[in-house]
């Protein structure tokens, strides 16, 4: 069975669904691609090959279209203090063709695409490293040649701080949140792309309880547009803690700063390309050589339950459409290209009939009672 087969019978075992929202996207050529699609694996029952991604993919770019969770039984819990019911979470991504997709479009681009959704671990863990391993050749060679930055020997003086503020003044926008994700050195964020136990041992903060475990992990924005870190009581990062913050109070109460990506998204709204760049290589040469394609999107790919239907005619020789049936019930379109999820609303012709229904029972009520009233006095009025 391929993954989207996987992701439908999830769906029918759901108890509650919260869906996409488009919002951000980004683009293939990052190693946010090579890593992704490097592990594309199909998620079958049997130990099989990796899905041969077609070379077409090296001409589309990736634009990250949502993210969508289902709470699912838990068949691991085996304790009463154990998570019954668990958030499976899903991200929806689209590939459009290079040379069209827009980052400022929600959508991406409005045909010759392919629609995908992949388990987020997957996807996010290969965002993470791919965006930071990019900002760490670009932002690391500028702060090495044009920041100044030695410590001179004091112990308070912190390098990525000063690195950060360098790249802020420079306006280099793409290096801020490299460089923020760097400050807190004892806060790996790296580690927390999936669910994971937090340990905080600090000894100038307040120490964690042996018995208190908590857990920091990523979870979908409530119109699903965006991806954030919580914190979380249990494991399987479904049940968050209690300060309407999603912990990111108890967080800063226990570490004296924020959580990182509480507030904004960890994935961006670029298009990221699937082309496999290698910044070694004489760009003059190999020009009738076929692309490389990122491990971004080799892995993205190979993993996804694919809605094929829009591509154009010819782009591959097997168009897969397994998913299409659900891609298609978890979102709607609108006129700009945004996925936006919305739940069961009321039809507008259902609630105008409604209405006008309500009205006039209640005004045929009224008049009713008016006759009745009329009725009951004219005997008298006579007496």
């Amino acid at each position: 069975m391929k993954f989207a087969l996987t992701v439908l019978l999830s769906a029918v075992a759901a108890v509650t669904a919260t869906t996409i929202n488009v919002g951000d996207s980004l683009k293939a050529n990052s190693k946010i691609g090579r890593d992704l699609l490097s592990k594309a694996r199909r998620v079958e029952q049997d130990n099989q090959d990796a899905e041969v991604v077609g070379e077409w993919v090296a001409n589309y770019s990736l634009k990250f279209q949502g993210c969508h969770h289902l709470v699912q039984w838990n068949e691991e819990a085996d304790g009463e203090e154990d998570v019954r019911l668990f958030r499976k979470r899903l991200v929806r991504f689209r590939l459009c063709p290079s040379d069209t997709c827009s980052s400022t479009s929600a959508g991406g681009c409005d045909e010759g695409y392919g629609d995908y959704i992949v388990d987020m671990q997957t996807y996010l863990n290969a965002y993470y490293e791919a965006k930071t391993e990019a900002a760490e050749q670009t932002c690391g060679n500028y702060a090495e040649n044009y920041c100044a930055c030695e410590g001179n020997g004091d112990d308070n003086f912190n390098e990525n701080q000063c690195f950060y503020q360098c790249v802020v003044d420079a306006g280099m926008t793409e290096c801020y949140s490299y460089y923020e994700d760097q400050i807190n050195e004892d806060f790996e964020i790296n580690g927390y792309m999936e669910c994971a136990q937090f340990e905080w041992n600090n000894g100038n903060r307040r120490q964690l309880d042996q018995e208190a475990q908590l857990f920091v992990g990523p979870f979908c924005s409530e119109q699903g547009g965006s991806i954030h870190l919580g914190m979380f009581s249990d494991d399987t990062c479904s049940q968050s803690i209690e300060d309407d913050t999603n912990g990111a109070t108890t967080f800063y109460g226990m570490t004296g700063f924020e959580l990182p990506y509480s507030k904004k998204s960890i994935i961006g709204a670029e298009c990221t390309s699937c082309t496999q760049v290698d910044e070694n290589e004489d760009n003059n040469n190999g020009d009738d050589q076929q692309p490389e394609i990122t491990e971004l999107c080799q892995t993205a790919y190979g993993n996804a339950g694919k809605c094929e239907s829009h591509l154009t005619e010819g782009t591959t020789s097997y168009m897969n459409e397994q998913a299409c049936t659900y891609i298609e019930g978890i979102k709607v379109v609108r006129e700009d290209g945004m996925v936006f999820y919305q739940k069961a609303h009321a039809n507008a012709v259902t609630t105008a009939f409604i209405v006008i229904f309500a009205m006039a029972f209640f005004a045929m009520g009224f008049y009713v009672w008016y006759l009745r009233t009329r009725l009951n006095v004219k005997p008298d009025a006579l007496l």
